[in-house]
Parts: structure tokens; C-alpha cells; sequence
């Protein structure tokens, strides 16, 4: 027996379920999102106003004030979810097409978990330049852009070309989101065993886009650089990497300015005495030993995030001495996953109509998670928020909010208690309509 009395087997098949009913599920209802009327239509006369000849008129009043777009359109509630189907989940490069349904789950979480209106965008090019331009040129819709699953080193450029270049709020999820999340976890993690994130020794399985994110906001919230090593596909990062250059930036920053005591090796090495692992590599089983968790210091911490299946099994982690453990899944304990984040985040985001999404923003995000966590109890297994503590969505809005507002990012300005009518209200309308849709029938059941 192992975890929670249960058996390997049985724990293997309840790990594999869901992926057993996304197949039922997704050809039944031919997708996940549809567009829905926001105004009323008591006769056809009202086409005189929400068309032509009525609608002439908003349109020469944005002609003469362009910010009055907000005002007359939905562009101020609109994310478009943009991607290239070169980083699908832990699928690889599985193209556009085959994105699609991760892209139309992404805005069904930003619609339900947030009360932002999201349009799966997937592209047929995988050139940065391409993707750049056709992101620009989406611009004048969209309140907001979330960049998805696209792989690096190009997905970094695509993120700071488009935020230095366009006057709305653009971000990879995979970078900044996942960052969030799972700083927001590690802060609550070392706060239970009772260790201090300045002092603690982080190992960081993957060297890509999620992890490169994730240390950088870990250390603007207090862990220290020195004290991170990190693995890609050929070892530790270190000074004496002759395989890296400062062509690859990000990787190369990593090499120089963390891993003090230049430890050289793979995932053992690395993970020898750390404090905690934060794993955003290639799906395990497997891709973490547990021997690896065992080298680990007391009271060890386990990020695992992988998807759709963790680098260890949790109850692997478990068994191997790891006292907390995370993972990128619902089902089980300890999600660290951005979808904790991006419904919150751009809720806020769009509520002040921001001009970016910062670090800054970030972070206040991050430490309203974990006080909200925090706020329910700490334990082993809730370190963060689940899903269906749905508080935590609208005080993630105020706090990025209210940040936007202070590092003047932010068009509007509003109070606290504006931000929390707003968001709480939007959510509310969103969970409501959903629910609405169901009792009526017009979102149909499961199927038997």
C-alpha cells in the first residue's frame, strides 16, 4: 500500500483517467467555447442599434477619441490566446491544429476562473518575425495577449519584442504565469518547513522557458541566485558550459550568475542537498529518480509540473522522503499551475486597462496567492489555492491591480474596493451564466 491506503494500480488508473474521458468528452461537444450575446435582443429592431445604421455613431466617436474603444467595444474584455503549436503541454512540437484543444481549454479557464473573454489564436508559422507581426496586427481587438506554448529560445524574444512594441498588456504563460504560481507555493512550502527562502538550496529541473521565468521571479521574491542550480538536457549550468553563449541569453545568465559552488553533474548532482526541486522538464515517469529525492535535505520539497504526467509520481516522492509535493494536475494535491494565475492576473490587468504585465505585477499576484492559501490553513496538502476557492481570483485582480496603478502602468486608476466590485462581479457573471446554461439544457450533460 502506499499513498492514502491506495494501491500503485489504482493510483495509476485514476492518474490516467482524465485523458480516458477527454476523449469521450471533447468529440461530443465539438469543443469547449462558443460566443454568447452580451446584449439584449428584444426584436429585430434592436439590429438598428447594435448594427447599422445605429452603431455609425460609436464608431466616428472612437475615430475622434481612440481610448473610447474601451467604452464602446468589448476590446477591453478580450484576450486572444496566441500560439504556434510548437510547445504543446509535455507534447512537443504537435502543431497548430493539434494545439487547438489546449488553446480552447485556456479560454475556457479564462471565461470561467476569471470573467475575461479569450479566442483561441493558432498560427501556421512557427517564424518569430511572422508570429510578431500577426500579433500586432491582432492588436486593435484585444485588451490583453496570451502567448502559449511556444518553444524557446524564440518564444523569449517574441515576449520582449511584443511588450516593448505593443501598449497592451502581452505574456507568456508558460514563462510569467507559471512563475507566479510557483513562487507562490514555494513561499508558502518553506514557510511550513519552517526553513527561509533566502537560505535555500534550489534545484531546477529544465532549463527552458517555465524555469528560467520561475528563477527569475523566485529571486525577486527572496531566494538567492547563488544558491539555485539548474539542469538542461546536458547537465548543470555553469561557468565552464562551452556549449552556451550569450546567443542563448537567458540560459547563459543562469550559468554565470547562479550555481556558487559550480556544481557539475545532472538531476542527482543538482539535487543533492537541496531544500527544493522545481521540476518544468520533459513528462516522467521517470524523468526524476526517486534515489534522486532521497539525496535531498530533510524535509524536502517537490515541485514536479510536468504535464500531462509529472516528472516522479507523487507517491514516489512521497515514498523517497519528501515531506511536500506539487504537481502541475487537478487531480492531485498541491496544484502549481498557471491557471492559478492568468485568470486573476488579467482580470486585474484589464480592469485598470494596463499598458504591461510586469514582474512587479507578478509578485503581488504570487504573495496574494499564498495569503489566500495562507488565510484557509497551511498544510502539507494546500500550500496553494484550489480552483474552486474561487476568492482567490478576485483578490489576485486587486492586488495587480492596485500595482499597475503604483508603477503607473495602469490608464485607470480605482480604489480597492472598485477593483473587488469589478472583478468579484465579472466572475460571479461568468460562473452564473455557465450554470444557467446547464440548468437549461443548452449545455448538455455528459454523456453516459
Amino acid at each position: 500500500m502506499t499513498m492514502d491506503n491506495k494501491t500503485e494500480e489504482e493510483m495509476l488508473k485514476k492518474a490516467y483517467e482524465p485523458a480516458r474521458l477527454a476523449m469521450k468528452y471533447h468529440p461530443f461537444y465539438e469543443g469547449k467555447i462558443e460566443v454568447t450575446a452580451k446584449c439584449p435582443v428584444k426584436s429585430f429592431q434592436d439590429f438598428a442599434i447594435w448594427y447599422t445604421p445605429g452603431v455609425a455613431e460609436p464608431c466616428k466617436d472612437i475615430k475622434a477619441h481612440p481610448e473610447r474603444v474601451y467604452d464602446h467595444t468589448s476590446k477591453g474584455n478580450m484576450v486572444a490566446v496566441v500560439s504556434d503549436g510548437t510547445r504543446v503541454l509535455g507534447l512537443g512540437d504537435i502543431g497548430p491544429e493539434a494545439g487547438l484543444p489546449v488553446m480552447e481549454g485556456k479560454a475556457l479557464l479564462f471565461k470561467y476562473l476569471g470573467g475575461v473573454d479569450a479566442v483561441p489564436i493558432c498560427l501556421d508559422t512557427k517564424d518569430p518575425e511572422e508570429i510578431i507581426k500577426t500579433v500586432k496586427y491582432l492588436a486593435p481587438s484585444f485588451g490583453g495577449i496570451n502567448l502559449e506554448d511556444i518553444e524557446n529560445p524564440k518564444c523569449f524574444e517574441i515576449l520582449d519584442r511584443l511588450r516593448a512594441e505593443m501598449d497592451i498588456p502581452v505574456w507568456h504563460d508558460d514563462q510569467q504565469g507559471t512563475a507566479t504560481i510557483e513562487t507562490a507555493g514555494a513561499i508558502n512550502a518553506h514557510k511550513l518547513v519552517g526553513k527561509k527562502i533566502g537560505e535555500s538550496k534550489v534545484a531546477m529541473i529544465g532549463a527552458g522557458a517555465a524555469n528560467i521565468a520561475i528563477a527569475r521571479v523566485m529571486v525577486s521574491a527572496g531566494f538567492n541566485i547563488k544558491n539555485i542550480v539548474m539542469v538542461d538536457s546536458k547537465g548543470t549550468l555553469h561557468q565552464g558550459r562551452t556549449d552556451i553563449d550569450d546567443s542563448y541569453k537567458e540560459k547563459w545568465f543562469m550559468c554565470t550568475h547562479s550555481n556558487a559552488e559550480n556544481i557539475v553533474g545532472g538531476g542527482k548532482e543538482a539535487m543533492k542537498g537541496a531544500d527544493i526541486v522545481v521540476a518544468a522538464s520533459k513528462p516522467g515517469p521517470g524523468t526524476i529518480l526517486k534515489e534522486w529525492v532521497q539525496g535531498m535535505a530533510d524535509d524536502s520539497i517537490v515541485f514536479a509540473t510536468a504535464n500531462p504526467i509529472p516528472e516522479i509520481w507523487p507517491w514516489e516522492a512521497k515514498e523517497a522522503g519528501a515531506r511536500i509535493i506539487a504537481t502541475g494536475r487537478s487531480d492531485f494535491p498541491n496544484q502549481v499551475n498557471n491557471s492559478l494565475g492568468f485568470p486573476g492576473i488579467f482580470r486585474g490587468a484589464l480592469d485598470v486597462r494596463a499598458r504591461t504585465i510586469t514582474d512587479e505585477m507578478c509578485i503581488a499576484a504570487a504573495m496574494e496567492i499564498a495569503k489566500t492559501a495562507e488565510d484557509r490553513g497551511l498544510t502539507e496538502t494546500h500550500i496553494v489555492p484550489t480552483m474552486d476557492e474561487w476568492e482567490v481570483f478576485p483578490r489576485e485582480a486587486v492586488a495587480v491591480g492596485m500595482k499597475a496603478i503604483e508603477t503607473g502602468v495602469a490608464r485607470t486608476k480605482m480604489s480597492r474596493d472598485e477593483l473587488m466590485h469589478r472583478a468579484e462581479t465579472a466572475i460571479k457573471r461568468a460562473r452564473g451564466e455557465t450554470q444557467l446554461l446547464m440548468d437549461s439544457g443548452y449545455i448538455r450533460d455528459f454523456p453516459e
